[in-house]
């Protein structure tokens, strides 16, 4: 198999010299080359294209944001965006991703070199599953949101969602609110977007687990809320599951469905993080089955791993309908295909088709 080949620019040496030992140790991860600016990067480019490019934002002669919009204009290419920026406020998070990066690193200001050696399996993690990822041109997205603090990423170990108490509730046999629950990782910042701007203001609630780090998803939902006619915003505890509405749950907290009498609410809680991630798609999933049962739809997105596969196959098996975004439209089909593989899906179903089945799932009594 031939070795995923990595470009880095960045105008730090120590940066350079570090994140190249950290990926040249990593079994079938090549750097082939290394750059100071986007503008050195080109040239080099034009002889010898990356599979993935791992980028800062505050380079000198061309910002990462607008090397970022070029290479998606040029040549779609997986990137990985490694910056400090991040820490101070996730607006130039939210920029690149829209822009099209597959995932963000955040580099503190301080301790540089042992945060970059401490955190190897992160960045070896993201390149990996950078260059399994389907990039596609982004579509232009409206501006920039309020700043918020990011945390680092941390390694965390590989729990079950049986880590995380289970709701004590059991589904009603029939409500005449539905609940929509929706995961999605690597690629699921475009897709949810894609999704959720398609719907109508009168739908089902949704509760969605997107993998970000903390104080992302405020601004996350935020962006959101801006472009679409359903209200979006990130999910506290006590929160009612209300049609046309959308709760996201926060970076870092897991979030879960619990009912109060006949109505539906989502508690959001700490814990260990769960199939590595928190929030885990898994938690969330398994939560909605065995309080809402039938009365849910449950969609795997676009996303690298098996989050999110097993509770996707409880939803099933309390009367759930259960989909999966398709092969070819998910940027990585990693979470989707084990929930294919566990037998936990009804049907896989394009991107463009999830609006309509959400739509779909508010009508059915």
């Amino acid at each position: 198999m031939k070795p995923v080949r990595v470009m880095i620019v960045d105008d730090s040496a120590t940066v350079r010299q570090v994140l190249s030992g950290v990926l040249a140790e990593a079994a079938g991860i090549e750097v082939m080359a290394v750059a100071s600016d986007p503008l050195f990067a080109l040239d080099k480019m034009q002889r010898d294209w990356p599979d993935v490019l791992l980028i800062d934002v505050e380079m000198p002669r061309m910002d990462g944001i607008t090397f970022l919009k070029k290479i998606m204009a040029m040549r779609p290419t997986p990137v990985v965006v490694c910056s400090t920026l991040t820490e101070a406020g996730t607006a130039t998070a939210m920029e690149a991703l829209s822009a099209g990066a597959v995932s963000i690193v955040t580099k503190p200001r301080m301790g540089l070199r042992q945060f970059l050696l401490d955190s190897g399996e992160d960045i070896v993690g993201a390149v990996r599953a950078a260059a399994h990822a389907r990039v596609r041109r982004p579509a232009p997205l409206p501006a920039v949101l309020p700043a918020a603090q990011s945390a680092p990423p941390t390694v965390a170990p590989r729990l079950s969602a049986e880590a995380i108490p289970d709701v004590p509730l059991q589904a009603l046999r029939e409500t005449t609110e539905k609940v929509v629950a929706l995961g999605a990782s690597t690629g699921g910042t475009q897709a949810l977007e894609a999704v959720l701007t398609a719907l109508p203001q009168v739908c089902p609630g949704i509760v969605v687990v997107q993998h970000m780090p903390e104080k992302f998803t405020a601004a996350f939902a935020a962006r959101l809320d801006s472009v679409c006619q359903v209200e979006v915003r990130e999910a506290h505890s006590g929160d009612r599951v209300l049609p046309g509405l959308v709760l996201i749950a926060p970076g870092g907290r897991h979030m879960q469905l619990v009912r109060s009498g006949a109505q539906y609410q989502v508690t959001v809680l700490d814990g260990p993080p769960v199939n590595r991630h928190r929030p885990s798609v898994d938690v969330l999933f398994r939560s909605v089955a065995r309080c809402a049962g039938a009365n849910a739809l449950g969609v795997l997105m676009t996303g690298m791993g098996d989050d999110g596969a097993r509770g996707l196959k409880a939803m099933r098996d309390a009367g759930a309908l259960a989909l999966a975004q398709d092969e070819a439209s998910c940027v990585v089909y990693g979470m989707p295909k084990e929930a294919v593989k566990l037998d936990a899906v009804d049907r896989s179903v394009p991107l463009a088709a999830i609006a309509s089945e959400i739509v779909r799932s508010g009508a059915r009594r």
